[in-house]
């Protein structure tokens, strides 16, 4: 079985990623994009699914990992019997085709040391053709390659290649893997050490750019360099994690594909990455979002490839066994839901762009007008929701809220920027939507938001109130629905979702999943715009004290079982963590952020 997700860490080019355990296995590769099929599957079934292995032969005492300071080069220290031995592992950023880098390194005495490379294209279910091209190991199938170079003398075995070796004291040991369309020539020869070296000054030299300087500093540094790497640089698109099916429950079925680019992250992404100092990458992001919606507003999906493709038919990959025997699922059917909220998050994303210096007057503003045109139109409609939930539509009350931000934004485009649009009757909508959110949306008798109209049931999306501007964080609904929340969705200091329970068929699934780190961020970003300091701080301590080793995040968290779960690393809880230590040191929402 896998490692805890906890245990494993992340290395990119910034159009792919790969995940490195803790005992030296990288057991999840996708080439040569993050949507493409694994090269490596075994996070998601068995050895036989693919993994490559380096590390000691004999018994581990102790291991030692980090990222070289503020890099994705990540260390790996090996203590045996025998001495201690650092493995190296990066990939540079994109050249010709993704390369995965290892360096196996003595640090002290002489160390037996063991590789196992086995590598099964298309998610574990193809086994290549191996052989020798002169002195490289060349795999193939199909539309796949992957070549290994390396000093180090190998073997076959049992479907899989093989080295042993010893490496001592100052000794340094390298291992290229290039995936490559197999109708292709070789990649051409890399030096680990140079690539070494590039790999370092790209990752620091991109980091120079940050402008936080607040105490939070280390962990907004890792949450950004995560954003980075979960960046596919040809066309700006981030996708929101770098897997699929690591469940949000263990031995559930609530486990997704999250290899693709939301809609609803692009607001937050967009101010995180603008804020923090990163123009270039908000701007390559605002233009992914603008070809992405392209075309016909009725048509808008919540989410797309990389390239902005539409179609992400799901299917299930059967042959694969699922991480704790999850159910593995390729695609994502949620692409074709209708979620009213995603209107309101691309205005914003656009809007905020504007705010922050980007470009004001552009084509970007008849395309929004289009939207605002659907939005008057079905903005009364039911939908799935901001959770993509596969029980049914109904009027869900954060879906209106993002509603209601939608017609505020083109409000303010006309009345800040000077651009042209039917202001009054944008005005008399957002009126309209509020007062029916706070008529039907609105529990009186309990003071809170509810999760949608006529409801019991709780939602902790509805923390997103003061944050979007619809209410102040010292309003006392706002503080009404803070306190419901910490009394129904508050388990062991981290917030749930959603009401869940036996009862309800919210969302057609079973009952039961971790605690949702976002939402614990934005209960976080409540306390601190209600002037609950102390409060604050103590959960964003608790939620940073969640991070593994290396300073990652998954998107939630077991409290029973004290583990991460769900898809890993998940920038839908990295850009809160970055929001949230924003809005602590000024006590100000993310929306009323400006750059001086």
């Amino acid at each position: 079985m896998a490692l805890p997700i906890e245990d494993y860490a992340i290395i990119a080019d910034t159009q792919t990623a790969a995940l490195v355990g803790r005992d030296g296995s990288i057991d999840w590769f996708c080439a040569p994009r993050f949507d493409s099929g694994a090269v490596f599957a075994a996070l998601l079934g068995d050895r036989e699914n693919g993994h490559w292995t380096i590390r000691p032969a004999g018994e581990v005492v102790a291991t030692r990992r980090r990222y070289r300071d503020e890099t994705l080069v990540l260390e790996t220290e090996f203590e045996t019997a025998d001495g201690v031995v650092r493995v190296i592992d990066f990939m540079p950023p994109r050249g010709e085709a993704p390369d995965v880098i290892r360096i196996v390194e003595g640090v002290r005495g002489t160390v037996p040391m063991e590789m196992v490379l086995r590598l099964r294209f298309d998610y574990g279910h193809v086994v290549p053709w191996v052989y020798r091209e002169q002195d490289d190991l060349v795999a193939v199938a199909g539309p796949d390659a992957a070549w290994l170079r390396t000093p180090v003398e190998t073997r076959g075995e049992n479907m899989a290649t093989h080295a042993s070796f010893e490496v001592s004291t100052g000794e340094q040991v390298p291992f290229i893997l290039t995936w490559r369309p197999s109708h292709l020539p070789p990649p051409e020869p890399l030096d680990p050490l140079h690539e070494l070296g590039v790999t370092e000054g790209y990752w620091r030299g991109w980091v120079s750019a940050c402008t936080y300087e607040g105490e939070y500093r280390e962990a907004v540094v890792r949450s950004l360099l995560t954003l980075k790497a979960l960046t596919y640089a040809p066309t700006g698109g981030i996708v929101a994690a770098a897997t699929t099916s690591l469940p949000e429950k263990l031995g559930g079925v609530r486990n997704w594909d999250y290899r693709f680019c939301w809609l609803r992250d692009a607001t937050i992404t967009l101010q995180s990455l603008m804020y923090s100092g990163f123009q270039s990458e908000a701007i390559a992001w605002r233009k992914w979002l603008l070809r992405a919606i392209a075309g016909n507003p009725a048509e808008l999906q919540i989410m797309y490839g990389v390239a902005g493709e539409r179609r992400l038919d799901e299917y299930q990959a059967d042959w694969l066994t699922g991480y704790d025997g999850n159910p593995v699922r390729i695609g994502n059917a949620a692409a074709e839901q209708f979620q009213l909220d995603v209107y309101g998050e691309v205005m914003d994303a656009l809007h905020q762009g504007r705010r922050a210096g980007l470009k004001a007057a552009d084509p970007a503003w008849g395309l929004q007008v289009k939207l605002m045109d659907f939005v008057e139109e079905h903005w009364r409609d039911p939908d799935e929701g901001i959770w993509e939930v596969r029980g049914g539509s109904k009027q869900f009350v954060h879906s209106k809220l993002m509603a209601w931000v939608a017609a505020d934004r083109a409000v303010k485009a006309v009345e800040e920027f000077g651009l042209e649009g039917p202001v009054d009757r944008w005005s008399r909508l957002r009126d309209e939507i509020r007062d029916e959110i706070l008529s039907e949306g609105f529990d009186t008798a309990r003071n809170t938001f509810t999760q949608f109209y006529g409801s019991d049931e709780l939602d902790a999306a509805m923390l997103m109130v003061p944050l979007v501007g619809f209410l102040p964080a010292t309003d006392p609904r706002v503080k009404g629905t803070v306190a419901a929340i910490e009394e129904h969705l508050l388990v062991d200091g981290f917030v749930q979702r959603y009401t869940q329970h036996p009862d309800t068929d919210v969302d057609g699934l079973p009952p039961g999943e971790g605690a949702f780190l976002a939402c614990t961020f934005w209960l976080a970003s409540n306390y601190a715009l209600m002037g609950r300091s102390d409060d604050a701080r103590e959960t964003f301590a608790r939620l940073l004290a969640l991070r593994n080793d290396v300073g990652l995040l998954s998107e939630e968290y077991d409290t029973s079982a004290g583990r991460l779960v769900g898809n890993f690393p998940q920038a839908f809880s990295h850009v809160p963590l970055i929001d949230t230590a924003r809005t602590l040191s000024t006590a100000v929402a993310p929306t009323e952020v400006r750059l001086q």
